[in-house]
């Protein structure tokens, strides 16, 4: 159980899951750098919550930029949409009759990919979820902004156990301050760290000392 001052941000899953040492650039140095692609997956994610916070119709309430937390993985964020469809199977919400299954959407602006970074952010959703509404979050969606269409997903023991085993690595690296070296793939042409992810900084200890004393950056003000 982590407390609250230990908490990581729940999206940063996707960002290990794609490149670890992406996920330090961001996480640990705090380095940032915007492309197409985070640009427009922001505008995605304002679209996504710029509406009424919690809606109802019909059978389901649904809840937009949700506030989640968990103590077991050490993290806390938001969750995009939130939908509680009611269900005799399901969990009773205060003030709504009746009974409710919780399935979180995760909205993404390209197309479903042959990883598994959304997924894990999604089963990473499930388990703040699971454990601020004490039940069982199996299925979730992600609606990819390309296609147009949400996509369905079984979230699955084992994949929560991924999550788990990754947001223990994190909370090392992020308490140790460790950058992982460069390994270069495919990936690194879409990446929005490309121009600061470098080998040369591998044989330093710090990106910010290294742009520090080549650029002048003046600190940690990145």
């Amino acid at each position: 159980m982590y407390n609250e001052d230990d908490f990581l941000q729940l999206s940063g899953i996707q960002h290990f899951e794609f490149c670890r040492r992406q996920w330090a650039l961001i996480h640990i140095e705090m380095l940032w750098e915007e492309n197409i692609r985070t640009v427009e997956g922001e505008r995605l994610h304002e679209i996504c919550h710029d509406s009424l916070i919690s809606e109802s119709r019909g059978n389901i309430i649904t809840s937009k930029g949700m506030p989640v937390f968990s103590r077991t993985l050490g993290a806390s964020g938001e969750c995009d949409v939130v939908e509680f469809r009611k269900s005799k199977s399901g969990i009773t919400l205060s003030g709504h009759e009746g009974n409710y299954i919780v399935y979180p959407i995760e909205y993404k602006r390209g197309e479903p990919k042959d990883d598994d970074c959304d997924l894990m952010q999604l089963a990473a959703q499930a388990i703040c979820l699971e454990e601020m509404f004490v039940c069982e979050v199996n299925k979730g969606a992600i609606f990819y902004g390309k296609i147009r269409r949400r996509t369905e997903i079984e979230i699955t023991s084992e994949v929560k156990n991924k999550v788990r085993i990754s947001f223990e690595q994190m909370h090392r690296y992020f308490r140790e301050g460790y950058i992982p070296k460069v390994k270069t793939s495919q990936k690194c042409s879409a990446c929005s760290l490309k121009e600061l992810c470098i080998p040369k900084l591998q044989r330093i200890t710090s990106v910010k000392k290294y742009l520090d004393e080549n650029l002048g950056t003046g600190g940690g003000e990145m």
